[in-house]
Protein backbone atom coordinates (compact mmCIF):
# COMPACT_ATOMS: atom_id res chain seq x y z
CA UNK A 1 0.00 0.00 0.00
CA UNK A 2 0.89 3.73 -0.66
CA UNK A 3 0.10 6.81 -0.03
CA UNK A 4 0.09 9.85 -2.85
CA UNK A 5 1.89 12.49 -0.49
CA UNK A 6 -0.34 15.45 -2.94
CA UNK A 7 -3.10 13.95 -1.73
CA UNK A 8 -2.71 13.01 1.67
CA UNK A 9 -3.87 15.71 3.87
CA UNK A 10 -2.43 13.91 7.07
CA UNK A 11 -5.95 13.02 8.76
CA UNK A 12 -4.45 9.88 10.22
CA UNK A 13 -7.83 8.40 9.87
CA UNK A 14 -6.35 5.28 7.80
CA UNK A 15 -3.99 4.30 10.66
CA UNK A 16 -6.72 2.30 12.70
CA UNK A 17 -7.47 -0.10 9.92
CA UNK A 18 -3.96 -1.15 8.96
CA UNK A 19 -2.99 -4.48 10.55
CA UNK A 20 0.64 -3.88 10.85
CA UNK A 21 0.51 -0.41 12.36
CA UNK A 22 2.52 0.47 8.91
CA UNK A 23 1.58 3.81 8.73
CA UNK A 24 3.41 6.30 10.57
CA UNK A 25 1.57 8.34 13.34
CA UNK A 26 4.09 10.82 13.45
CA UNK A 27 3.52 11.99 9.46
CA UNK A 28 6.26 13.28 7.51
CA UNK A 29 6.67 17.00 6.07
CA UNK A 30 7.28 17.37 2.65
CA UNK A 31 7.08 20.31 0.20
CA UNK A 32 5.65 22.23 3.12
CA UNK A 33 2.50 20.00 3.47
CA UNK A 34 2.36 17.48 5.75
CA UNK A 35 0.97 13.74 4.78
CA UNK A 36 1.01 9.86 6.07
CA UNK A 37 3.73 7.61 5.35
CA UNK A 38 3.56 3.91 5.20
CA UNK A 39 6.62 1.60 6.21
CA UNK A 40 6.63 -0.59 3.26
CA UNK A 41 8.60 -3.46 4.76
CA UNK A 42 6.21 -4.14 7.33
CA UNK A 43 2.73 -3.68 4.86
CA UNK A 44 1.30 -6.87 4.42
CA UNK A 45 -0.36 -5.29 1.17
CA UNK A 46 -3.67 -6.56 2.69
CA UNK A 47 -5.55 -3.77 1.64
CA UNK A 48 -8.02 -3.18 4.33
CA UNK A 49 -7.15 0.28 4.74
CA UNK A 50 -7.84 0.95 1.55
CA UNK A 51 -11.24 -0.82 1.03
CA UNK A 52 -11.98 0.75 4.37
CA UNK A 53 -12.68 3.87 2.20
CA UNK A 54 -12.25 6.47 5.59
CA UNK A 55 -9.69 8.90 3.24
CA UNK A 56 -11.09 11.38 2.67
CA UNK A 57 -9.11 12.66 -0.31
CA UNK A 58 -8.59 9.12 -1.63
CA UNK A 59 -5.26 9.32 -1.07
CA UNK A 60 -4.58 5.68 -0.39
CA UNK A 61 -3.61 3.00 -3.44
CA UNK A 62 -2.44 -0.60 -4.01
CA UNK A 63 0.31 -0.40 -6.77
CA UNK A 64 0.69 -4.45 -8.89
CA UNK A 65 3.84 -5.62 -7.49
CA UNK A 66 5.84 -7.83 -9.30
CA UNK A 67 7.42 -10.97 -8.11
CA UNK A 68 8.08 -12.04 -5.27
CA UNK A 69 6.19 -8.87 -3.43
CA UNK A 70 3.20 -10.22 -5.16
CA UNK A 71 3.30 -13.08 -2.55
CA UNK A 72 1.95 -10.20 -0.07
CA UNK A 73 -1.11 -9.68 -1.15
CA UNK A 74 -2.51 -13.30 -2.51
CA UNK A 75 -1.60 -14.40 0.83
CA UNK A 76 -2.98 -11.27 3.33
CA UNK A 77 -5.90 -10.49 1.10
CA UNK A 78 -8.96 -12.02 1.17
CA UNK A 79 -10.10 -11.63 -1.67
CA UNK A 80 -6.96 -12.14 -4.21
CA UNK A 81 -6.80 -15.70 -5.40
CA UNK A 82 -3.74 -17.71 -5.78
CA UNK A 83 -2.98 -18.06 -9.46
CA UNK A 84 -2.31 -22.18 -8.83
CA UNK A 85 -5.28 -23.37 -6.83
CA UNK A 86 -8.02 -20.39 -7.41
CA UNK A 87 -8.40 -20.08 -4.07
CA UNK A 88 -8.51 -17.20 -1.88
CA UNK A 89 -6.98 -16.28 0.88
CA UNK A 90 -3.97 -18.36 3.25
CA UNK A 91 -4.94 -21.72 2.91
CA UNK A 92 -7.33 -24.49 0.83
CA UNK A 93 -10.98 -24.85 1.60
CA UNK A 94 -9.93 -25.63 4.94
CA UNK A 95 -10.01 -28.64 7.49
CA UNK A 96 -12.93 -27.55 9.00
CA UNK A 97 -15.07 -28.15 6.29
CA UNK A 98 -14.10 -31.89 5.96
CA UNK A 99 -17.99 -33.20 6.28
CA UNK A 100 -18.24 -31.77 2.65
CA UNK A 101 -14.35 -32.53 1.09
CA UNK A 102 -14.11 -35.62 3.01
CA UNK A 103 -10.29 -34.71 3.11
CA UNK A 104 -9.42 -36.70 5.98
CA UNK A 105 -10.55 -40.58 6.37
CA UNK A 106 -10.75 -42.78 9.26
CA UNK A 107 -7.17 -43.67 10.51
CA UNK A 108 -5.63 -40.06 9.79
CA UNK A 109 -5.36 -36.38 11.48
CA UNK A 110 -5.67 -33.54 9.52
CA UNK A 111 -2.50 -30.71 11.20
CA UNK A 112 -2.04 -26.99 10.24
CA UNK A 113 1.02 -25.08 12.10
CA UNK A 114 -0.48 -21.39 11.24
CA UNK A 115 1.75 -18.82 12.02
CA UNK A 116 1.05 -15.00 12.16
CA UNK A 117 -2.02 -13.04 13.05
CA UNK A 118 -3.18 -9.34 12.56
CA UNK A 119 -0.86 -7.12 14.43
CA UNK A 120 2.54 -9.64 14.04
CA UNK A 121 2.27 -11.14 10.41
CA UNK A 122 4.65 -13.49 9.49
CA UNK A 123 7.34 -13.85 7.28
CA UNK A 124 8.36 -16.83 5.16
CA UNK A 125 11.74 -17.85 6.62
CA UNK A 126 9.47 -18.60 9.66
CA UNK A 127 7.45 -20.95 7.83
CA UNK A 128 10.21 -22.36 6.40
CA UNK A 129 11.66 -23.29 9.65
CA UNK A 130 8.49 -25.20 10.39
CA UNK A 131 8.64 -26.77 6.90
CA UNK A 132 12.00 -28.10 7.16
CA UNK A 133 11.58 -29.86 10.56
CA UNK A 134 8.36 -31.15 9.69
CA UNK A 135 9.77 -32.82 6.03
CA UNK A 136 12.33 -34.19 7.86
CA UNK A 137 8.92 -37.06 9.73
CA UNK A 138 8.23 -37.49 6.10
CA UNK A 139 4.68 -36.12 6.41
CA UNK A 140 2.76 -35.47 3.56
CA UNK A 141 2.05 -31.61 2.75
CA UNK A 142 -0.99 -30.72 1.33
CA UNK A 143 -0.84 -30.50 -2.48
CA UNK A 144 -3.49 -27.49 -2.95
CA UNK A 145 -2.56 -25.20 -0.01
CA UNK A 146 -0.41 -22.17 -1.94
CA UNK A 147 2.24 -22.06 0.65
CA UNK A 148 3.24 -25.68 -0.32
CA UNK A 149 3.42 -24.34 -4.05
CA UNK A 150 6.27 -22.11 -2.64
CA UNK A 151 8.22 -25.19 -1.70
CA UNK A 152 11.09 -26.09 -4.10
CA UNK A 153 11.88 -29.37 -2.32
CA UNK A 154 8.87 -31.16 -0.34
CA UNK A 155 11.51 -33.73 0.97
CA UNK A 156 13.16 -31.35 2.63
CA UNK A 157 11.19 -28.44 3.18
CA UNK A 158 12.89 -25.78 1.51
CA UNK A 159 11.23 -22.93 0.45
CA UNK A 160 11.87 -20.35 -3.06
CA UNK A 161 14.84 -18.66 -1.50
CA UNK A 162 13.48 -15.15 -3.35
CA UNK A 163 10.15 -15.57 -0.85
CA UNK A 164 11.39 -15.93 2.33
CA UNK A 165 11.76 -12.32 3.33
CA UNK A 166 8.36 -11.58 2.36
CA UNK A 167 5.98 -10.48 5.28
CA UNK A 168 2.17 -11.64 5.18
CA UNK A 169 -0.89 -11.05 7.24
CA UNK A 170 -0.63 -14.81 8.37
CA UNK A 171 0.23 -18.17 7.00
CA UNK A 172 -0.96 -21.70 7.34
CA UNK A 173 1.11 -25.45 7.00
CA UNK A 174 -1.12 -28.24 6.14
CA UNK A 175 -0.54 -32.49 6.36
CA UNK A 176 -2.44 -34.87 6.04
CA UNK A 177 -1.09 -37.49 9.36
CA UNK A 178 -1.98 -40.89 10.24
CA UNK A 179 -3.18 -40.87 13.54
CA UNK A 180 -0.11 -42.88 15.15
CA UNK A 181 2.51 -40.13 13.60
CA UNK A 182 0.32 -37.39 15.48
CA UNK A 183 2.44 -37.54 18.75
CA UNK A 184 5.77 -37.09 16.68
CA UNK A 185 4.19 -34.17 15.00
CA UNK A 186 3.39 -32.59 17.76
CA UNK A 187 6.93 -33.01 19.30
CA UNK A 188 8.27 -31.29 16.48
CA UNK A 189 6.40 -28.63 16.15
CA UNK A 190 6.74 -27.93 20.03
CA UNK A 191 9.97 -27.70 19.18
CA UNK A 192 10.57 -25.67 16.27
CA UNK A 193 7.92 -23.22 18.19
CA UNK A 194 10.71 -21.91 19.96
CA UNK A 195 12.57 -20.66 17.06
CA UNK A 196 9.85 -18.80 15.42
CA UNK A 197 9.67 -14.85 15.45
CA UNK A 198 5.63 -14.67 15.12
CA UNK A 199 2.45 -16.29 17.36
CA UNK A 200 2.35 -19.72 16.36
CA UNK A 201 -0.64 -22.30 16.61
CA UNK A 202 -1.60 -25.89 15.79
CA UNK A 203 -4.94 -27.16 14.36
CA UNK A 204 -5.54 -30.83 14.79
CA UNK A 205 -8.90 -32.85 13.29
CA UNK A 206 -9.90 -35.90 12.48
CA UNK A 207 -13.22 -37.71 11.96
CA UNK A 208 -15.14 -38.79 15.19
CA UNK A 209 -14.66 -42.78 15.29
CA UNK A 210 -17.38 -45.27 14.97
CA UNK A 211 -17.79 -45.50 18.83
CA UNK A 212 -18.68 -41.68 19.34
CA UNK A 213 -14.89 -41.17 20.33
CA UNK A 214 -12.92 -38.55 18.93
CA UNK A 215 -9.02 -39.85 18.06
CA UNK A 216 -7.54 -36.40 18.78
CA UNK A 217 -9.09 -35.60 21.64
CA UNK A 218 -7.78 -38.76 22.95
CA UNK A 219 -4.17 -38.32 21.64
CA UNK A 220 -4.09 -34.99 23.21
CA UNK A 221 -5.67 -36.34 26.68
CA UNK A 222 -2.96 -39.41 26.87
CA UNK A 223 -0.37 -36.90 26.26
CA UNK A 224 -1.53 -34.37 28.97
CA UNK A 225 -1.69 -31.76 26.45
CA UNK A 226 -4.27 -28.49 26.85
CA UNK A 227 -6.62 -28.64 23.72
CA UNK A 228 -9.52 -26.73 22.88
CA UNK A 229 -12.68 -28.50 21.26
CA UNK A 230 -13.55 -26.35 18.30
CA UNK A 231 -17.19 -25.83 17.83
CA UNK A 232 -16.94 -23.89 14.75
CA UNK A 233 -17.67 -26.16 11.70
CA UNK A 234 -17.80 -24.73 8.09
CA UNK A 235 -20.33 -26.97 6.19
CA UNK A 236 -19.61 -25.27 3.18
CA UNK A 237 -21.28 -25.03 -0.10
CA UNK A 238 -22.46 -28.68 -0.88
CA UNK A 239 -24.47 -31.65 -0.05
CA UNK A 240 -23.34 -34.41 2.52
CA UNK A 241 -23.21 -37.63 0.93
CA UNK A 242 -25.58 -39.68 3.74
CA UNK A 243 -25.78 -43.91 3.44
CA UNK A 244 -27.73 -46.02 6.15
CA UNK A 245 -27.79 -42.57 8.61
CA UNK A 246 -24.07 -42.10 8.20
CA UNK A 247 -22.34 -39.09 6.30
CA UNK A 248 -20.14 -40.77 3.69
Amino acid sequence: MQIDAVKCIGCGQCRPYCTMDAIDFTRSVKGNKVHCTVDEEECVDCGICYRSGVCPTDALFQPLHDWPRSVRGTFSNPLAEHKETRVPGRGTEEMKTNDITGRYKQGYAGMAAEMGRPGTGARMRDAEKVFKALAQLGVEFETNNPLTGLLLNKQTGEMNPEVLNEKVLSAIIEMLIPLDKVNAVLETLDKVATEIDTVFSVDLVSKVALDDTVPTAEIMKKNGKWFSYNGKTNVGLGHLRVKGGIAQ
